[in-house]
């Protein structure tokens, strides 16, 4: 019997940690349509320049790129369409009042399947400056460089 993989990321926003500084996340399931899903599970999604509105107590995904299935018909999805969050009441107000905050705003950070099911991994972010951008890449460069002693040490 083959065995499945779990909460195995179909797509991640790479662009996300580095123009933003994540507070906090959360899970959300999503509501697609049949060849949506097929596309998914073929990898075929994209969720650079997303991101989450709350509009009416409802949470919607806008321009999240999944592309059409190919063997699909006439019946076939829009690529770009405006895809509906599934949240708690309470998750969602919440998310509301921190988005009304000055400078925050949700962005998606990976789709993934769990238990069959797609979901979404939505991040409360805060926009980084040019500066924090290059102090963020010194930062990784550095650890690199130690890493990068250390296994020449361990030799």
């Amino acid at each position: 019997m083959a065995e499945k993989k779990e909460n195995t990321a179909v797509t991640t926003n790479r662009k996300a940690s580095h123009d933003y500084f994540i507070e906090e996340t959360i899970e959300a399931g999503l509501v697609l349509q049949g060849t949506e899903v097929k596309s998914l599970r073929l990898g075929l999604a994209n969720l650079s320049d997303s991101y989450v509105l709350v509009r009416n107590e409802e949470a919607f995904l806008l321009n999240a790129t999944i592309s059409p299935y190919l063997h699909g018909n006439i019946m076939n999805h829009e690529p770009l369409r405006t895809r509906k969050l599934l949240l708690h009441r309470e998750e969602i107000r919440k998310l509301a009042i921190k988005i009304a905050q000055k400078g925050y705003t949700l962005i998606p950070l990976k789709i993934y399947f769990s238990r069959g099911k797609a979901k979404v991994l939505v991040g409360m972010a805060k926009g980084k400056k040019g500066f924090d951008k290059r102090e963020t890449i010194k930062e990784k460069e550095s650890k690199r460089e130690v890493e990068r002693m250390v296994k020449e040490r361990n030799r």
